[in-house]
């Protein structure tokens, strides 16, 4: 235990020691005839005091061994909760499980039907690693928790074991725990989720996938089975079935299809993420998250102008809903401006800033940069004084003012080596955007040597190397970023997609891009590079099947290019040339693109 100052200890034990011992009956208190209030003894004597002293006398002194023993003694005398669990936190503290877990079975003893002292003894238990002391404590919780409220237990529990230290023997127990729930109406869903959770946590994904599916059939609006398939969406493909299927009944809630969003971007299906966030804003038309990631998802595809109409949707809910709000806002600006130091400072609603540098950046690419500008001047945060002066930066690049631009961000202000990072990174990546590759090259070469050893700082120099046809420079970054980093995806696909893009040692790249994809499973990107190194490899027909699911997943640029060439190799060449137009709509300036028309000299 750590030492702490001894009379401020005693002092609070001293103030806390009635609030620790058992309030009266509420019957006891009630007044007497005539309306005479009745006299409620305290529990208090002067042996409970004394032991209450003592203990936290001891445990000030850093003895906890004794200041546990006085206390469960008092406790086992009174029979007071508090006390118990005084005793269990002077134990914990002091990492003596054992006596813990010993307060707990007295807790038990003296309250039978106490259901915090089950829980407590089920943790202390779980982090003893005594699985086999679970099953009495878990089964005796869930039949004295009140059934109205025992499916929520249900569906807790594997959170609440998922330290124990084998999850397939928590799995086997928690499974014939709620056996005898599984028949119930009220809890047989809850039981099969629960149970399907546990086995998911130990690895065994197939039978979390069968529990599910018994689970949704019981129920099928119920979102416990929803969620359970979302979680084994990356092991287990096929339960995206059993999401869509909730996701399309008209009772299903928007905090699902929103968590089914977060894991549709995170696995770079923006497409499909985007129908869905297209759904949840119809439904909800007046609520302005959704909003903020439409817009952003649409910029990512290069839908400018949808884009650009979302985020003035959200930025308008949010000026609405605080103009609504006066003494809210009011309240705010009084306690930004307290004396005391508090929040002496207002902070920008994030959201809105967010929103204001994604529109600057639309509006640049489309080369209106006063409107660019104009957003940008709405930014008033200094946590984001970089990204300001990095869009300007880029603002000025983009009309000739190369050298410029790289000074606004070299004289933004230091006050980290971080913030140093950061700076050679944006100059690098404004560099990037007018296609300097040497220069970007050289900005990251310096990085590298500053940040020794940085994976993302290499690996980013690695695809400069590239741009510049220094490809053994390339290959020795790539292959140090797979050495310090050996779970980098990206290190391993950007090595075998070059390697198969120069129709080079085509074996070790198609093992070098299955393994990127065992590690970042049905990324669209990483899939294309797979479709790539087939076609290459002469596998035209297995190709496009893999080409065509990462560009129905993320129809870039780039993906459709390869698609469309093996269409064109396919002899299907009205469908090449459709899928080239749309490729083209999205980003007509295209390098990959533009050299595979040329190449095959196709003229849309």
């Amino acid at each position: 235990m750590s030492e702490r100052p001894r009379w401020r200890l005693a002092l609070a034990a001293l103030l806390v020691v009635p609030a620790v011992v058992a309030t009266p009956p509420a019957h006891a208190q009630l007044g007497a005839p005539g309306g005479t209030a009745a006299v409620a003894n305290s529990a208090l004597d002067g042996q409970l005091l004394y032991q209450l002293l003592i203990g936290e006398m001891a445990l000030t002194a850093g003895n906890p061994g004794t200041a546990y023993e006085w206390i469960l003694d008092a406790a086992r005398r009174t029979r007071d909760e508090a006390l118990f669990r005084r005793a269990v936190d002077i134990a914990l503290q002091a990492r003596a499980g054992e006596q813990a877990l010993a307060a707990t079975r007295a807790w038990r003893l003296a309250w039978p039907q106490s259901l915090d002292a089950l829980r407590l003894q089920l943790q202390i238990l779980v982090l003893l690693n005594r699985n086999d002391s679970i099953a009495e404590p878990l089964q005796t919780l869930l039949a004295q928790t009140p059934a109205a409220d025992r499916p929520g237990l249900m569906l807790s529990l594997p959170r609440f074991l998922q330290r124990a230290s084998d999850p397939r023997q928590i799995a086997g127990i928690l499974e014939e725990a709620l056996a005898r729930y599984r028949d119930a109406p009220a809890t047989g869903v809850p039981a099969r989720v629960a149970v399907g959770r546990a086995w998911l946590e130990a690895r065994d994904p197939d039978r979390a996938l069968a529990l599910a599916r018994e689970a949704q059939g019981l129920d099928a609006t119920a979102p416990g089975p929803a969620l359970l398939a979302m979680e084994l969406m990356r092991d287990r493909p096929q339960a995206e079935a059993l999401v869509l299927d909730y996701l399309g009944r008209p009772e299903a809630e928007p905090a699902l299809r929103l968590a089914y969003v977060r894991q549709l971007t995170s696995a770079q299906r923006y497409a499909d993420a985007l129908r869905q966030l297209e759904t949840i804003t119809r439904l909800q038309p007046d609520v302005a998250p959704p909003f903020l990631s439409l817009g952003a998802l649409h910029l990512e595809l290069k839908h400018a102008q949808e884009g650009e109409a979302a985020l003035q949707r959200y930025i308008e809910l949010v000026q609405r809903q605080a103009a609504a709000a006066p003494a809210a806002s009011a309240a705010s600006a009084a306690a930004a401006a307290a004396p005391d130091g508090d929040g002496a400072e207002a902070q920008p609603d994030q959201g809105l800033v967010q929103a204001w540098l994604m529109l600057a950046q639309s509006a640049e690419q489309r080369g209106d940069f006063k409107a660019a500008e104009a957003w940008l001047a709405k930014v008033d945060d200094p946590r984001r004084a970089l990204e300001v002066q990095t869009r300007r930066a880029s603002i000025l690049a983009r009309q000739g003012q190369l050298e410029q631009g790289r000074e606004l961000i070299r004289r933004a202000p230091e006050r980290s080596a971080e913030d140093q990072r950061a700076k050679l990174v944006a100059e690098a990546g404004v560099l990037r955007e007018v296609k300097h590759w040497r220069e970007a090259f050289e900005v990251l070469g310096q990085a590298n040597q500053r940040f020794a050893d940085d994976p993302d700082l290499m690996y980013e120099q690695a695809m400069m190397a590239e741009k510049i046809d220094r490809l053994d420079e390339m290959e020795r970054l790539l292959r140090r970023v797979i050495e310090i980093k050996p779970d980098n995806a990206h290190a391993h696909n950007a090595l075998g997609y070059s390697l198969a893009d120069r129709s080079q040692r085509l074996p070790e790249a198609r093992v070098l891009i299955q393994r990127a994809l065992e590690l970042s499973p049905g990324d669209p990107f990483i899939t294309d590079s797979l479709g790539w190194v087939e076609f290459r490899l002469g596998n035209a027909e297995e190709a496009l099947r893999l080409l065509q699911r990462a560009y129905a997943a993320r129809p870039d640029t780039e993906i459709g290019a390869h698609l469309g060439e093996v269409l064109w190799a396919l002899g299907q060449r009205d469908e090449a040339r459709r899928v080239w137009r749309e490729a083209k709509g999205r980003d007509a300036a295209n390098d990959v693109l533009r050299e595979t028309l040329a190449r095959l000299r196709v003229d849309l």
